[in-house]
């Protein structure tokens, strides 16, 4: 345990939550992790991943666990779908599993567009990718590993208690802290990336109808840049490993890291030492972008690095009322003199049936918005939260918003379930906070 005041301290990526727990416990292995839930003596407990979460979803004023030990590969087992089930512990981070999984000649399906966080908190917050006949990260969890409130280790899955299941995958770690998980992996793929400049306009009405950007991608997003009608499209697509280009390496930094990252990141200071410039530094930035074609495996693909900080929120909406949210948001953002350097950015995924899944029930569009560090962010995002509110948005759970369990219990099927089965694995609150108090209600 760790007792230290200054090592106490913790602040998440986006510097929007912090926390002073009582004890910071690093587990070495599972029966250290159910010995310290075990010994708890009536505090509450949290287990932290990396800290990209925008929301409070990992505060405790208890005993905070950093599951960075629990990371190594436990089992590959072939099935006879094609898929392979491999268990990890669930502390491992999705770059460092993304290399494990490629040593075995193997692949997650679909990935967000980060790979910094923890397998267990990617899954519990809802992560996700973009690609219209798929769904996130929770819908390739196939089984998991738990230590419950009263330090018992359970395992579940589809077929054994498949109530706490659906909760654990998806359910901001409210029923156990995850020790394992168990994915569907599939064979090792290469992606063909295309990305290109187009009008807005083109891209909202290529969206639908015969030349259909999402149905005709396995993986199609687009980022639009405020305050102009330009947007930069991203299409990837399953190919041969030499079916394509490859990016060349110096190409790959000046993208990636320079323009990505280090201009980024001097655009934004400008924004926020001159707001008034906004518009037109948005406008050269959408003018200046170039076309990218080239092949990589699939999480070089998938993956980007993030170093300029941000607030977001996203939200996921109904996929047909997508081009009415866009216009709602452009037009507030017109009339508001609100200066936002941050394009948005929208993806796409196929409906699931998983309880607390953004897409559940119905093929989403999601809608993410951003603000640099150094800029207030509240009334933007809460006017888009109004926006959304119009046509059921539902909120990534791992992102800011303001929605209570009352308002999300009309959003979710089975809000109810989840919250029963929450009730009945952890009647005390042990890993309980605040933010799961507002969003789920008090147990």
């Amino acid at each position: 345990m760790t007792t230290g005041t200054e090592q106490l301290r913790w602040q998440n990526w986006a510097r929007t939550e912090s926390a002073q727990p009582v004890q910071v416990a690093h587990p070495r292995d599972l029966e250290h992790l159910v010995s310290i839930v075990r010994s708890r003596g009536g505090l509450r407990v949290r287990a932290i991943g990396a800290g990209h979460s925008f929301t409070g979803a990992a505060v405790t004023d208890g005993i905070q666990i950093r599951m960075d030990a629990l990371n190594l590969l436990e089992r590959v087992e072939p099935q006879p779908d094609g898929t392979t089930h491999v268990t990890v512990g669930a502390g491992i981070r999705l770059h460092a599993l993304n290399r494990v999984l490629a040593s075995c000649g193997l692949a997650m399906r679909n990935l967000g567009d980060i790979d910094r966080q923890t397998l267990a908190g990617a899954i519990s917050t809802g992560t996700h990718g973009t690609g219209s006949r798929l769904g996130g990260l929770a819908t390739q969890v196939v089984g998991v590993r738990l230590v419950t409130a009263q330090g018992e280790v359970v395992d579940a899955s589809p077929t054994h208690r498949p109530e706490l299941f659906e909760v654990a995958r998806l359910g901001l770690g409210s029923v156990g802290i995850l020790a394992a998980i168990t994915l569907a992996a599939v064979p090792a793929f290469h992606l063909r990336a295309v990305e290109a400049p187009l009008p807005l306009d083109e891209v909202l009405e290529r969206l639908d109808g015969p030349d259909n950007l999402v149905e005709g991608n396995d993986h199609f997003e687009f980022y639009w840049f405020p305050h102009t009608r330009r947007a930069l499209t991203k299409s990837n697509n399953r190919t041969s490993a030499d079916a394509g280009p490859r990016l060349h390496p110096v190409r790959g930094w000046v993208d990636d890291e320079l323009l990505s990252n280090g201009v980024f990141a001097a655009t934004n200071r400008l924004a926020a030492a001159a707001p008034a410039l906004t518009p037109r530094i948005n406008r050269i930035a959408s003018r200046a972008l170039s076309a990218r074609d080239y092949t990589a495996p699939s999480p070089e693909v998938f993956a980007s690095a993030r170093r300029v900080r941000f607030r977001e929120m996203e939200y996921a909406v109904p996929r047909e009322r997508l081009r009415e949210v866009l216009a709602e948001i452009d037009s507030w953002i017109s009339a508001s003199g609100v200066n936002v350097p941050f394009p948005l950015e929208v993806r796409f995924a196929a409906a699931d049936d998983v309880w607390l899944s953004t897409a559940h029930g119905r093929p989403t569009a999601y809608v993410a918005v951003h603000q640099y560090l150094r800029l207030p962010y509240g009334r933007y995002f809460q006017a888009v939260e109004r926006i959304m509110a119009q046509v059921d948005g539902r909120p990534h759970w791992g992102k800011l918003h303001w929605l209570g369990a009352s308002r999300l219990g009309e959003l979710y099927p089975r809000f109810a379930d989840a919250c029963a089965v929450r009730a009945d694995a952890d009647p005390d609150g042990a890993f309980s906070n605040e933010y799961l108090d507002r969003v789920l209600g008090p147990v």
